[in-house]
């Protein structure tokens, strides 16, 4: 009998390619979202790659009734939690919303697991958590400090699950703390589509590439860098939701007996970077690009922008140790598939041309 997993946020960008990790690894897969930021047409997308059903359900992880409900349906064994707002500079702006939706939304839907006595849970965290590093690569161990209302988020998340964790040992947790997401679906059909002007660089050249945006801006090209431009870890997106897979198994077959001690991981909880391990400039991310996709990428240096850092990038040693994980996908591959999806999809979802039909989505 196949086991079912709750996704939260299953339209947007990390959790539909997850939800195609799971329904090819097997899994039930149940998904929710409040498609806020995202199209009701990834479900049906995700069916047509897969071939397996995906009940959807059209709901706000806020919805505290809404969740129980679903809950009581379903016989869900564990829960991936990726719903939650995720743009930096919006979340400067309307600090009041991130906080209400991310951390608002976690713990009602952490009362809501709660009620029905289902405590694997994997969260999405972010390595804004880590704001400046003050060194690279970038350890699980290494101090924690936010720059701006979103990391906070995902932050005061981080802590209110230590604490229920510390309050019930029933509870195994995975904080999943993931670099820069990048690439698509080999197939075409799934992708970043963000709403309104791109906050990740990979989307935004795309988008140049397209003839959607004129130019890239770089903000910044006197960084103590190989080319004076900031340095980051890109992940495949595929390889990301390898990742989520894998901790899932992890979670499941832990047994408490042997609990780890160190501060990585802790009686079936754990807390793991996903990222290469390896570090790319914004002028190597662009000239990849170009070659992936046979178009000029026009660019233009402007100043840097307050708060960021010249080098971010993972250690990804933790994660190779508690999952036997790693990431497989290289550069070149990323800016293939993420042109594959932009050439495809020139206006993202609302391109008419690879339109799907979506199935029943509001069981």
């Amino acid at each position: 009998m196949k086991r079912t997993v709750l996704v939260t946020g299953a339209t947007g960008y990390i959790g539909s390619h997850t939800c195609v990790c799971l329904l090819e690894a097997g899994w039930q897969v149940i998904g929710i979202d409040n498609l806020c930021n995202s199209s009701p047409q990834v479900i049906a997308r995700i069916e047509h790659i897969t071939g397996s059903s995906l009940p959807f359900y059209q709901s706000d992880v806020r919805d505290y009734a809404a969740l129980c409900a679903l809950l009581q349906r379903h016989a869900v064994t564990a829960v991936i939690h990726f719903a939650g707002l995720k743009a930096v500079g919006e979340s400067v702006s309307q600090p009041l919303d991130y906080f209400d939706n991310n951390v608002g939304g976690s713990i009602t839907l952490l009362r809501a697991l709660q009620s029905r006595n289902i405590k694997n849970l994997i969260f999405s965290s972010s390595a804004t958590v880590y704001g400046e590093p003050q060194t690279v690569p970038i350890t699980e161990t290494a101090p924690l400090s936010v720059t701006n209302p979103y990391g906070r988020s995902k932050l005061m998340i981080e802590q209110v699950l230590t604490d229920l964790a510390q309050s019930d040992p029933q509870w195994r947790i995975a904080t999943l703390r993931y670099f820069n997401p990048a690439g698509a679906h080999e197939s075409g059909l799934l992708g970043e589509d963000p709403r309104g002007t791109p906050n990740n660089l990979m989307p935004y050249i795309a988008q140049v590439a397209i003839g959607r945006r004129t130019h890239l801006s770089i903000y910044g090209d006197d960084y103590p860098t190989a080319d004076g431009t900031g340095v980051r870890d890109y992940i495949h997106v595929m390889d990301l939701a390898r990742g989520h897979l894998a901790a899932l198994r992890r979670l499941l077959a832990h047994d408490g007996a042997h609990a780890n001690t160190n501060t990585v991981s802790h009686n079936g909880c754990f807390t793991v970077n996903l990222g290469t391990g390896h570090g790319v400039s914004v002028l190597q991310a662009v000239r990849a690009f170009e070659q992936a996709s046979g178009r000029h990428i026009a660019v233009r240096f402007a100043a840097r922008r307050p708060g960021d850092v010249a080098s971010c990038y993972a250690s990804p040693a933790a994660a190779l140790q508690l999952l036997d994980w790693q990431a497989e996908k290289n550069l070149q591959q990323m800016c293939e598939d993420q042109w594959r999806w932009q050439s495809a999809n020139p206006q993202g979802f609302d391109s008419s041309a690879t339109s799907l039909s979506p199935t029943d989505m509001t069981e």
